[in-house]
């Protein structure tokens, strides 16, 4: 059997533990954001700390892991049983309610890689329900987790447990939730065990060093394939707290077998929530080379390895502790997709789309103080996709950094105090062209009960762009209709709100860019 056939054999039986992983992690959950919208990622690592495998989850999950293996291997050792917990955006996580278990797997009492299983909880504490407010610094968004062990030689710390609960809103939730991602584990732990009966240790790390090898030589392939040049671009981020439209750019050069991103000139941190972490940008940058180099590549730590990113420290891609960075992981990251897009269309104009939705229009919705039943909610809503040289854009879908699916009506309503009364597609939203945007969504809720609303959202106030003489989407919007007096408000992008029974709130969410003229 050749090589190639056998880490072809390799790859899916490690991405196969990956993809099982997501699948008792989502069966396992108690919160609708995970069980519904399954909001969580799961992937494995080298011992050195490498990626290997992954399953096909959220890529601003995925593409941030790499960096907190890194910080864990520099402040533990390990042995059998031990887990550890975290959520610092500054050391390797994304926003606070993105919490991370990572799993040393031991076999033949030798120490094979990690198992990682990343979810977002509803709430993780923090100045709203939720866990998304519209924040100036961290210390509002939920408790702050740096790396620490959950579990040590298969005993539960259950101080630490009672103190991750003790901060939420809804604890008996997020613990169900927590042992859902400890029953992931559990699964990467049996399957990597036959995997090392089946291969043998050294056999089965040889084959993993040898994936990584493969998928540097396909990405550096790939890329050598493609056009040389450079091209600068600039885009903005909306809503700062100052009421300012915030830039962000890059300089994107590809030569060779090789492509090097460089943001300098992108606005300093600021002091709305948007900021982004290190891992973020990183994970963002990841994801748009592996949209232009293929996914059948491996993808693993091998297709990094021909990326050069610089980002100047303090700025609004590269935030330090206390800066708020809410938004950064849900809304930044996706501005910066759109950025190196609209930079990558200029040496490679067959190949890139039009901007898609731009946002991933959160809304987060939780009971007031006081209240008789605690409760806490979050999802994101779909857009419209960019169109392409290819064809339109699809309609009512979640783009790049996002893969979560729909939280279901159903499920929504029998657990909270509110109801969606109207769910569709918002008509007309795409940009015109050659090939069409395709259409964003408009979403409806209805509140049976006085709550707390958060909404984080961008492109409501500068449209996804349109490509090559295509036109642009539609810009997104949020409204608030009073149900006592009948006022029609529209909020801004990002803000937090008290609303009352009978309010509703509608989200428009934006379309995608067209691309090309028309005749």
């Amino acid at each position: 059997m050749s090589l190639s056939v056998q880490l072809e054999i390799f790859r899916n039986v490690l991405t196969g533990v990956a993809e099982e992983m997501g699948v008792r992690l989502q069966r396992s959950a108690y919160s609708p954001n995970i069980k519904e919208r399954r909001d969580y990622s799961c992937a494995l690592f080298h011992n050195d700390g490498r990626l290997i495998a992954q399953a096909a989850h959220i890529p601003v999950h995925l593409g941030s892991m790499p960096v907190l293996i890194e910080r864990i291997l520099e402040k533990f050792s390990f042995q059998p049983g031990d887990v550890i917990i975290a959520n610092d955006p500054f050391q390797g996580g994304t926003h606070l309610p993105d919490v991370t278990l990572v799993e040393p797997l031991f076999t033949e009492e030798k120490l094979w890689g990690f198992a990682a299983a990343r979810a977002h909880h509803s709430d993780i504490g923090g100045s709203t329900p939720g866990s998304m407010p519209n924040s100036k610094t961290i210390y509002e968004e939920g408790i702050i987790i740096p790396p620490l062990f959950l579990r040590k030689a298969s005993v539960m710390n259950q101080e630490v447990l009672e103190l991750f609960a003790a901060n939420t809103r809804a604890p008996e939730e997020r613990t169900g939730d927590l042992y859902a991602q400890l029953a992931s584990l559990a699964v990467a732990s049996e399957r990597i065990s036959r995997v090392v009966k089946m291969y043998g240790f050294e056999k089965s790390i040889e084959m993993a060093e040898q994936l990584i090898a493969y998928s540097e030589k396909l990405t550096k392939l790939a890329l050598a394939g493609l056009p040389d040049g450079s091209a600068a671009a600039v885009d903005y981020l909306e809503d700062d707290s100052t009421g300012e439209i915030v830039p962000v750019k890059v300089l994107v050069h590809k030569h060779n077998d090789g492509i090097m991103f460089d943001f300098t000139g992108t606005s300093p941190q600021r002091e709305g929530n948007f900021n982004a972490p290190v891992p973020v940008t990183l994970a963002s940058v990841y994801y748009a080379v592996r949209c232009i180099t293929g996914d059948h590549i491996p993808a693993n730590a091998g297709c990094f390895t021909p990326v050069t990113v610089k980002i100047p420290e303090g700025c609004v891609l590269n935030a330090s502790k206390p800066f708020a960075v809410a938004a950064g992981n849900v809304e930044t990251s996706q501005r910066v997709v759109d950025l190196i897009f609209k930079a990558l269309a200029q040496i490679l104009p067959d190949k890139i789309p039009a901007a898609s939705c731009g946002s991933m229009n959160n809304i987060a919705i939780g009971s007031n103080p006081g209240a008789s039943e605690t409760f806490a909610y979050y999802e994101t809503i779909g857009g419209g996709a960019g169109a392409g040289p290819s064809g339109s854009g699809m309609s009512a879908i979640h783009t790049h950094m996002t893969n979560t699916r729909n939280t279901s009506i159903e499920a929504l309503e029998s657990m909270f105090p509110f109801m969606i009364t109207k769910y569709g597609i918002r008509d007309d939203s795409g940009g015109e062209g050659l090939h069409r945007g395709g259409d964003g969504i408009i979403r409806e809720y209805l509140f049976l009960l006085p709550c707390r609303v958060s909404i984080i959202s961008e492109r409501r106030k500068l449209a996804p762009w349109g490509l090559q003489g295509g036109k642009d989407g539609l810009t997104g919007s949020n409204l608030l209709l009073k149900g006592a007096t009948g006022e029609l408000i529209e909020l801004p992008g990002k803000t937090s709100i008290q609303v009352q029974s009978g309010d509703r709130i509608t989200i428009q969410t934006p379309g995608g860019g067209g691309w090309g003229e028309t005749d």
